[in-house]
């Protein structure tokens, strides 16, 4: 099962019994017979229900790619692409497993992320670096386990509430449907009428909203099979797995190697005892909704009076003018979004939050938006992104409600005002303009400048490393030409991720840029 290590999240400890117990649970026959005939169906064409049971471990490699469906170049394809290989060790008799992801965004980064999970702990890879994983890797290796092609026809015939729904044709071929529930949520399997094998599977459980999917609502992963091979023992499994998320296709991946039951060396799935200590000691994780606003290690900034700068994981600006309070960007979650809201109330007393701009189309700009839609403030956007933002809106929340799935029918309409060109919001010193960026890499961007302090907020186009340097100087052109086209004149300029910073070092970088070859193969 191919999952992105690189974000974790919130667990509930309930989550790790459940799936541990299905794990364990003897063999049993489904509820509903008609569920149960088309699995042995299944089992008997992927080699038999006692050789998969059987099979305790397995491994392979994987190459192939995943669309950086995050990323704010356009969303709905073409992607950025990273390159994965991808390496998998499934302990299924003791219940472990290990995976190492490889990656590859060319020409900018390399980078190798995974870890190394049991039914209690879970150990953390970042390139040699060892550290306590989250609890959210136990719940994923779990479900990892129990939902791979080797053991997804045991998992549901071993369910009791497995049952049959209405066929459907996929990929042109009628499908039987079984369904059941792992950790609260649904699981379908797809099963070819005429070979009986899985043709794909949904899950919108945990493992669907693992990394940036968590801060999106409910979420459905479909992963599709094919290019089927007999592997040793008459077994058969799919050498090619196609990965989509709420209808988006987020990566295919391809296995060059597989072995079964071969032998495991102790070290590949231990966990060192101090790694294993660490891991119990830690705190439990917070919600999305809980996480407190801003951070202690870097309070909030004025930048001019009135605009302030709350740094975080991403931050968030504030800008008071004389009719209210502009925010600029909605993070995290609908609960970050009401705590910003309220930090706005406490700074500015009876002064009304009055608008919100949300400058990009991905996720760390907008996944906030829906407390601001729920409370009737006007959201500034970009003419492109409105139906990415409508989507959201529209999305269900049913796995962790907000203020706006909680309305229901009561629910406001969102009050939606997309930006198409200069934008004059508010009056006074601290008046703005918002602009679209327009750029090749920057194309679904905003920015927003003030003219009286000749400040630029630049959303989030490139970010700055620890030596300093800006990662893509490409992106540092385009938001400099947008503000050229503008006739723009700032003397510092901030960002998401980037605090307040010389104008002038934007110009240096881009000459810089201009003197070397890049890229320069590194990557």
């Amino acid at each position: 099962m191919i999952v992105d290590t690189a974000t974790s999240g919130r667990l509930l400890c309930r989550s790790i019994l459940t799936v541990a117990a299905l794990f364990l649970m003897p063999s049993a026959q489904a509820a509903d017979p008609a569920a149960t005939s088309l699995l042995h169906q299944a089992l008997a064409a992927q080699g038999g229900e006692a050789k998969l049971r059987a099979l305790n471990v397995v491994r392979w490699s994987a190459v192939g790619y995943r669309n950086m469906l995050e990323q704010s170049e356009r969303p709905e394809g073409p992607y950025i692409v990273e390159h994965q290989t991808v390496s998998e060790l499934h302990d299924q008799a003791g219940g472990r497993l290990r995976s190492v992801t490889d990656s590859a965004i060319y020409p900018i980064a390399r980078f190798s992320t995974g870890f190394v999970a049991d039914r209690t702990a879970a150990m953390r890879f970042a390139g040699e670096a060892r550290s306590p994983g989250s609890a959210e890797m136990v719940t994923l290796s779990s479900e990892m386990l129990v939902l791979s092609p080797e053991r997804l026809a045991l998992t549901a015939l071993d369910a009791p509430d497995a049952h049959v729904e209405p066929a459907i044709v996929l990929q042109s071929v009628p499908q039987d449907v079984v369904a059941f529930r792992l950790d609260g949520a649904p699981v379908r399997i797809y099963l070819n009428r005429y070979t009986h094998l899985p043709t794909a599977m949904d899950y919108s459980g945990p493992l669907a909203r693992s990394g940036y999917w968590r801060f999106l609502g409910d979420v459905t992963m479909r992963t599709s099979y094919g290019f089927w091979w007999i592997a040793k023992g008459g077994i058969r499994m799919p050498m090619q797995w196609d990965v989509a998320r709420n209808g988006l296709p987020e990566g295919s991946y391809t296995i060059r190697e597989l072995s079964l039951d071969a032998p495991v060396a102790a070290a590949e799935l231990d966990i060192a005892p101090e790694i294993r200590t660490a891991f119990a000691a830690q705190p439990p994780p917070l919600g999305l909704d809980a996480m407190p606003f801003g951070t202690p290690r870097q309070p909030a900034v004025d930048l001019v009076p009135g605009i302030t700068l709350v740094p975080g994981s991403w931050n968030v600006t504030f800008v008071r003018q004389d009719d209210g309070v502009v925010i600029i960007e909605a993070p995290i979650s609908s609960g970050y979004s009401a705590k910003a809201i309220a930090e706005a109330h406490r700074r500015f007393p009876g002064t009304p939050v009055k608008a919100v701009i949300t400058t990009s189309d991905s996720w760390p700009h907008l996944a906030g938006i829906r407390e601001y839609v729920a409370q009737g403030i006007p959201v500034y956007h970009l003419d492109a992104n409105a139906p990415i933002l409508k989507r959201l809106i529209r999305a269900p929340y049913a796995s962790r409600p907000d203020t706006l799935e909680r309305a229901g029918r009561a629910r406001r309409a969102p009050v939606l005002r997309p930006v198409s060109g200069a934008t004059a919001l508010g009056t006074g010193p601290n008046r703005m303009v918002i602009y679209p960026i327009r750029g090749e890499t920057s194309e679904r961007q905003l920015m927003v400048y003030f003219p009286e302090h000749r400040l630029l907020y630049g959303s989030d186009p490139f970010q700055r490393g620890v030596d300093g340097s800006f990662s893509f100087p490409q992106a540092v052109t385009e938001l400099a030409d947008a503000a050229a086209r503008e006739r723009l004149h700032p003397d510092r300029f901030f960002m998401m991720h980037i605090g307040p910073t010389p104008w002038a070092e934007l110009t240096r970088a881009i000459a810089d840029a201009g003197q070397r070859d890049t890229p320069d193969g590194r990557y």
